[in-house]
């Protein structure tokens, strides 16, 4: 009895209709997926075929990205260069999860993550960047930001965490800011993850009934679907405000979390003149229609 790929190779032979000959070719392709690990695990636990072999190619797209930041790390070691990227966007757009996947095979020595929990009785009396200043990046080290000095623009005027007279003065510092950071040589780079109503409400409700998941439910996130026209009425204000040439808020269209990851990955890599990405065995230019520089008089309300 003959193999499936035994018959596959027969076909290939065989066939002269051009459209059964691109048929055999997506069954070898998707064959060939299925015989990797993840492939054979999935098909086990009876997913459908569709799914999988979108799943594998996702993880393989992924990997390679992931050989392109290990390059990109090495080069920033060995540079001495200082790489900071802000995730920002609202509960549930997936921020956390990306930036998962931009340090899952780094070298922990030569990257941190930075996701600061609410300030002590001692910061709040402190001046409003200095706790933040703490987490920029040394010569040779990218630090992941995973929220920033931006919950003054958005969360804190929302849910009443600072005054107007604070949130005001923060409005004309942080350009200022980020010009000197820049100014002094830090690679900065702003992502907004942006989600739509209906996206985020999908994920509170899977976050509820996962248990693995409740850890990531707040009383604020709680409050996010309430929120949602206050919050975006303040970050329409922060980018209206803290876009600059120098320091562009990137948008992330994250109601795809699987596209959002590879393409953010993709921006990062094409900004970067790091050694041997003319070498990339994947395609560095990032989706446009995923994601895109912030234009004032172009952009349309995601989230």
């Amino acid at each position: 009895m003959k193999t499936i790929y035994e018959n596959l190779e027969y076909l290939k032979k065989h066939v002269d209709n051009k459209e059964a000959k691109e048929i055999v070719k997506d069954l070898e392709h998707n064959f060939k997926l299925l015989r990797t690990k993840s492939g054979l695990s999935q098909l086990l636990n009876k997913k459908k075929l569709a799914k999988i072999v979108r799943n594998v190619e996702y993880e393989q797209e992924l990997e390679a990205l992931q050989v392109e930041l290990i390059k990109l790390q090495n080069w920033v070691y060995d540079n001495k260069q200082r790489v900071m990227i802000i995730f920002e966007g609202r509960d549930a757009a997936g921020k956390g999860g990306a930036i998962k996947r931009f340090i899952q095979y780094l070298n922990p020595r030569k990257f941190r993550v930075a996701a600061l929990p609410k300030p002590t009785e001692v910061e709040t009396g402190q001046f409003y960047f200095q706790r933040y200043f703490k987490h920029l990046p040394d010569p040779g080290e990218i630090v992941f930001f995973d929220r920033s000095w931006y919950n003054r623009a958005i969360v804190e005027p929302v849910y009443g965490f600072c005054t107007p007279e604070q949130y005001e003065k923060f409005m004309k510092q942080v350009p200022e800011i980020e010009h000197s950071l820049i100014d002094d040589g830090i690679i900065l780079i702003k992502f907004w993850f942006s989600i739509s109503k209906e996206t985020q409400q999908k994920r509170f409700k899977e976050r509820m009934s996962n248990p693995l998941k409740h850890w990531k439910l707040s009383p604020v996130d709680q409050k996010a679907q309430e929120m949602w026209e206050e919050i975006t009425f303040y970050k329409e204000e922060m980018f209206s405000k803290t876009h600059t040439g120098y320091a562009p808020w990137i948008i992330v269209d994250s109601n795809d979390k699987k596209r959002a990851r590879l393409e953010s990955i993709r921006y990062v890599l094409s900004q970067i003149p790091y050694e041997g990405r003319e070498d990339a065995k994947i395609n560095l230019h990032h989706d446009p229609d995923i994601v895109e520089r912030y234009h004032r008089r172009t952009h349309q309300e995601k989230g």
